[in-house]
């Protein structure tokens, strides 16, 4: 079992389910979304992009974070961060994670889950405090709903652990599908 992806939340949300990887890599691909790209392809294109070369089963995984139409970065300065939390704060936004799976004989099979963020409105201290702390770094929209914007979330529609980076009952049944038995 090879997990293609450095994120240390994917391997405790696998580790939940009972699957432990063998080997980690971390795929090294550009994860631009296309001109034009609607976030649910886009998180599909990257999962599958992902999945690197292995002798038994292999999964990826991409998240996406949209407002609209709109894919927000994986915020890597503070401005970006900056811009997706507010763009964010009093609103809904969606969250996409595409998962994929290729079987040691070569068969891939791929979902994505969709799920839908209610955010607070965030005043000027809780932005700056959150920002502050960092967490924001690398993350999609610029947030991780497992830590401390967990504090900002009003409801969420969908799969928690989708958002958090796996959605674990799409990956398992991904998983069955392809004949794997822990």
């Amino acid at each position: 079992m090879i997990l293609a992806s450095a994120s240390p939340r994917r391997l405790e949300l696998l580790r939940q389910i009972g699957v432990e990887p063998d080997q980690i890599i971390a795929p090294d691909i550009d994860e631009t979304p296309l001109a034009g790209e609607p976030p649910r392809a886009c998180a599909l294109r990257l999962a599958l992009a992902k999945l690197v070369p292995g002798w038994g089963y292999v999964i990826a995984a991409d998240t996406v974070v949209a407002a609209g139409a709109r894919i927000l970065p994986k915020a890597e300065s503070l401005e970006q961060a900056e811009k997706c939390l507010t763009l964010l704060s009093g609103r809904r936004h969606r969250v996409y994670t595409g998962v994929a799976v290729r079987a040691p004989d070569g068969r891939v099979a791929s979902r994505v889950a969709g799920s839908v963020v209610g955010f607070a409105r965030l005043d000027a201290g809780q932005l700056r405090d959150y920002l502050d702390s960092g967490e924001w770094r690398g993350k999609a929209g610029g947030y991780a709903i497992q830590g401390r914007a967990a504090a900002f979330v009003d409801f969420v529609s969908g799969s928690y652990s989708a958002v958090v980076g796996l959605p674990l009952h799409e990956t398992a049944s991904l998983l069955r599908g392809l004949g794997y038995r822990p």
